[in-house]
């Protein structure tokens, strides 16, 4: 059977479209859906007077929001099995929590208390960072959130640890009858940097596609209703990624565990995506 997918909310706009990206999934998965409202609430109320008529406002706030959430899913999706929770915790806490047993977590960019100029929210960039299970990260264009486009990227790293990442396009893909970019990027010294000695781009090539197809192979076998489009492209990882995700319903790309298990490494192809990125931004962690 499926994992619930986590959803967190704080009712900002983002993490509304992030509502409804995840009631789509789940309804493409065939799961639960689970809404999670994360605050510290109880700080706040440790400050006030034991009979003060706002003691509980923090908390029934919350609760407000999650049904509203909740009612917002269920006209969305009818058929759905929708849950929520309230916690008073702190929402990068909880939802790296909530993780440890879940299909997936979705957030939203950014939620109300992110400055005007930053590019991705406190709480979206620390969860992909360190929960358990793969995270989406809901930004870019309205119709690349909406879908339809026809195209899930996947971005091919190390091809040893790039199988966790190319399950998860291609099966996303298979769900929604979608086809994949693979992409590898590769770059040759020789084309970058003045007088360096002359270098044959053709071995470059080679091996890109030679890893390209070391770590499909296995999720193809499995997927094998999906068209898959694997290249490789010469230039930054970041750059060719941030490209293909305007043509994108999903942008897919693994990040490295650290073995000492207190989270994930995102480096900075995962970082740039995460922050400029046309559409939906899948990270799937691998060891």
């Amino acid at each position: 059977m499926e994992r619930t997918l986590i959803v967190g909310i704080d009712g900002s706009e983002p993490s509304l479209h992030a509502l409804d990206w995840a009631v789509d999934e789940a309804v493409r998965r065939a799961t639960e859906l689970r809404i999670v409202y994360a605050s510290r609430w109880e700080q706040y109320e440790a400050h006030l007077p034991s009979n003060s008529l706002d003691r509980s406002s923090l908390q029934q706030h919350a609760e407000h929001l999650a049904a509203q959430g909740v009612e917002r899913a269920r006209q969305r999706a009818p058929q759905l099995t929708i849950t929520s929770q309230v916690v008073p915790q702190d929402p990068t806490a909880a939802l790296v929590e909530a993780s440890r047993d879940a299909g997936a977590v979705v957030v939203g960019s950014r939620g109300h208390g992110t400055f005007t100029g930053l590019l991705l929210g406190s709480v979206s960039l620390p969860v992909a960072a360190h929960a358990e299970c793969p995270v989406v990260v809901v930004r870019g264009n309205d119709k690349n959130v909406q879908g339809g486009l026809g195209q899930i990227t996947l971005g091919v790293g190390d091809p040893e640890r790039a199988g966790e990442a190319a399950e998860f396009a291609l099966r996303e893909a298979e769900m929604r009858g979608t086809d994949v970019l693979a992409l590898r990027a590769w770059r040759c010294p020789a084309h970058e940097i003045p007088d360096y000695p002359t270098a044959d781009s053709e071995a470059h090539v080679v091996r890109a596609e030679n890893e390209l197809t070391s770590a499909l192979h296995d999720p193809r076998e499995a997927h094998s209703s999906v068209t898959v489009r694997a290249h490789p492209y010469e230039g930054r990882a970041r750059d060719v990624l941030v490209e293909a995700s305007a043509l994108s319903d999903l942008l897919v790309v693994g990040a490295r565990r650290r073995r000492s298990g207190v989270g994930l490494q995102l480096g900075p192809v995962s970082h740039a995506v995460l922050h400029h990125s046309a559409c939906p931004v899948a990270v799937v962690p691998h060891d």
